[in-house]
């Protein structure tokens, strides 16, 4: 279960890009107010194009914050730290480096590359299942395969928060479920070091289901949560439920929130935005509070 802590906190987030030409700004998250506890996977969804890559960079420090309030465990995020990795779609691995190298980067950068990081490397690639593999370069491997280094990477620095982009949606259908698996896996056996939590932006409906605590839906750009439906369903969640009439309400329940549409908020466009701290929708299976 997520702890009470809070992890991350967005408090009438403003995000955007400076126009290339012309000096104006694009905006891509406005009053953006959500909360992600300690040990919580939550996955974020909405239309493309709608800021949510936007906004996982901004928690991961390379998307300045425009206005609001964007903090972890407190304090504002103002750059890259030690404390976050991302996992991008592609696997953005260095292709003159070993799979094992790979992996030891992060430690590597932060200076802290000794017998001990070497070992958890080790053990995070006998986890992902490429312990036989550690000697071998990325063009010699699989897409699935590259993922997992991926992923083994963004782990070996022991992150308090995973921040992962579409990291599946790359894959055949086969290789992403089996990955969804062994990412679910890991996570819930906070696997070298503490349970982590988890940010995962995907378009996948059922990969949102699946592997989420709780699901936001972010609505047109500029993005604000349009909903919240929170999966209250025990974990591991095996092969059966994903099959059953629950997980295609839940399936249901966020789809139709995306096709309705929520109006985005623009001080640009005459659409105001909703007052300060305003409630967040959430729907839980056979109920909805608002």
């Amino acid at each position: 279960m997520p702890g009470t802590n809070i992890c991350l906190d967005a408090r009438d987030l403003l995000l955007g890009h400076k126009a290339r030409r012309g000096g104006g700004f694009s905006t891509a998250c406005l009053d953006l107010n959500l909360q992600i506890h300690d040990e919580e996977f939550v996955v974020i969804v909405g239309p493309s194009g709608c800021g949510k890559t936007t906004f996982l960079e901004a928690v991961a420090g390379l998307v300045p914050v425009a206005g609001g309030a964007l903090e972890l465990g407190g304090r504002p995020i103002d750059g890259p730290g030690p404390e976050r990795s991302l996992v991008f779609q592609h696997a953005s691995l260095y292709p003159w480096r070993t799979v094992l190298d790979n992996v030891l980067f992060g430690p590597q950068v932060q200076g802290k590359l000794t017998a001990e990081t070497r070992r958890r490397a080790e053990e995070l690639l006998e986890i992902v299942g490429l312990a036989k593999v550690a000697k071998k370069y990325p063009h010699e491997l699989s897409g699935g395969m590259r993922q997992r280094v991926n992923l083994a990477r963004a782990l070996a620095t022991d992150p308090t928060l995973l921040l992962l982009d579409e990291p599946f949606g790359a894959l055949d259908a086969q290789t992403r479920e089996n990955l969804q698996d062994e990412l679910l896996r890991i996570w819930q056996a906070g696997t070298v070091g503490a349970k982590k939590t988890a940010m995962f932006v995907t378009h996948d409906v059922n990969e949102a289901v699946l592997l989420a605590d709780r699901v936001l839906v972010f609505s047109p750009s500029p993005a604000h949560v349009a909903l919240e439906v929170v999966i209250d369903v025990p974990r591991p969640r095996d092969a059966a439920w994903r099959r059953s009439a629950e997980f295609l309400a839940y399936g249901d329940k966020i789809l139709s929130a995306l096709h309705h549409k929520t109006p985005a908020r623009n001080h640009d466009n005459g659409v105001t935005p909703a007052p300060d701290g305003a409630a967040i929708s959430t729907v839980r299976l056979g109920a909805a509070t608002p």
